[in-house]
């Protein structure tokens, strides 16, 4: 589905990603994991658009289609071809309603109804009932749902989302973990993760992609997550 081979981005002078290569396989959620500080988002972005590639590929492959690159691309068509986004920080506009902030979102993506599919309200009922307050008067499990939901109404088939735990309480981090399985499970979403949360990860990724300082470490199934990577890579 999404394919990084050989990857490397400066800034400026700085050398930051290292030949990353990674490889997201349809259904499946994948978890890119390593310290905080090793290029994680760095890796995201770069797969979004946001940042340029000094070297190697990225493709893409929608379903019944044939691979096409992604470099030089816009960060719009990216989400046009399928690729939905949330963001470190959740970034939803706080002074407008929930539903302009849905509206908005869906002008970018491949929603050509400009309704809000029945599919997120049913995994997110209090948007449904909350739709003209502010986001910013969402409290903090409201507004990561926002920021999700954001990422849905343009119909992706793969959703990256950019530690979607950071700084939650045990409560939240379980709730994400049951999100997480509802948009894998149910909807049949491809996932791209980014989190250190070792628990968290476990309990719902099918495989991982291991960064430090730049360079892929390790990457394979969870069951090949053993002690002896948590120990080197993992532990603070």
């Amino acid at each position: 589905m999404l394919s990084v081979k050989s990857v490397n981005q400066y800034y400026g002078q700085n050398h930051i990603l290292w030949d990353i290569n990674l490889e997201l396989y349809r259904g499946q959620c994948t978890c890119l994991i390593g310290r905080n500080g090793v290029g994680k988002t760095t890796l995201i972005n770069c797969i979004m658009g946001h940042l340029p590639v000094k070297s190697g590929t990225i493709s893409w492959q929608s379903a019944n289609a044939e691979p096409q690159s992604l470099l030089n691309l816009p960060v719009e068509t990216r989400a046009l071809m399928g690729i939905g986004y949330v963001p470190q920080g959740r970034q939803i506009f706080s002074q407008m309603s929930v539903d302009e902030n849905l509206q908005i979102a869906m002008m970018a993506g491949r929603n050509k109804t400009r309704r809000v599919p029945e599919a997120v309200y049913e995994l997110f009922p209090v948007l449904k009932e909350r739709g003209v307050h502010k986001a910013g008067e969402l409290d903090e499990n409201q507004q990561q749902q926002l920021a999700i939901s954001r990422a849905l109404v343009q119909e992706p088939e793969l959703l990256i989302l950019d530690e979607p735990t950071e700084h939650t309480s045990a409560a939240m981090t379980a709730n994400m973990g049951n999100i997480i399985h509802r948009l894998n499970r149910d909807l049949g979403l491809t996932l791209l993760l980014v989190g250190h949360k070792l628990p968290f990860i476990r309990t719902v990724a099918d495989r991982f992609c291991l960064l430090d300082g730049g360079r892929n470490v390790a990457q394979g199934t969870l069951a090949e997550l053993d002690e002896g990577l948590v120990k080197n890579y993992l532990t603070v």
